[in-house]
């Protein structure tokens, strides 16, 4: 993408935004879960899901049932976001308290995902996102279970990311107050796996532990 669109230019600290592709794809690929924005009927909807990005698009799922994928299925725009927090900024005073962030916000249109086996491929790779190395090892999904869900593909044409790093930008006057100030790291990790009633007695599969 070129030139941005006018929505696409943030109205301030514009020095943190990013157009380039792999910096769009780096964040679209470490996050599980975007929030995907929409209007029906002049009331606004605001929807989390999980996502995968595969090549140029991002891919969701849901129940053919269900009213979000219905209303969006139709092509209707979208805004899609998705944020990582890194660390909490915490700085000499409350106004000066930030956060360090990689964010993603998308403009985009629902492409209904028709192909069989690209809906089977949509599914194996969000699922392996969610859970590496794990398609393989499940019980295979059934054709019934292909068509009571409905797939969708959203390009990523319209997107720009936008991120904050490094330490409080203190007011020059509160530099020498005896106020601690720095980063409070946060982090998002898998822990160990707690088994159901029905695996206890099953050993770890490899991709698990």
């Amino acid at each position: 993408m070129n030139t941005p669109p006018p929505y696409l230019v943030p109205s301030r600290l514009a020095k943190r935004t990013h157009y380039e592709h792999e910096t769009i794809c780096a964040i679209l690929d470490e996050a599980l879960f975007c929030t995907i924005s929409y209007a029906v009927d002049n009331k606004p909807f605001s929807i989390p899901t999980a996502f995968v990005r595969y090549e140029d698009k991002i891919y969701i799922h849901g129940s053919v049932g269900s009213h979000f994928i219905r209303e969006i299925e139709k092509g209707i725009p979208v805004c899609i976001s998705v944020m990582l927090t890194d660390s909490l900024v915490v700085a000499k005073s409350a106004f000066s308290h930030s956060v360090n962030y990689r964010s993603v916000i998308i403009f985009s249109k629902a492409e209904k995902v028709e192909d069989t086996g690209t809906k089977r491929a949509a599914f194996e790779w969000l699922t392996n996102k969610l859970v590496p190395d794990s398609w393989d090892y499940l019980r295979p999904m059934t054709d019934s279970e292909v068509r009571k869900t409905t797939a969708l593909a959203f390009s990523f044409d319209e997107a720009s990311a936008k991120m904050r790093d490094g330490m409080p930008k203190d007011e020059p006057e509160d530099l020498a107050l005896p106020i601690w100030s720095g980063l409070i790291p946060l982090q998002t990790r898998r822990g160990l796996p707690i088994p159901d009633e029905t695996s206890l007695n099953i050993p770890l599969p490899q991709h698990l532990s």
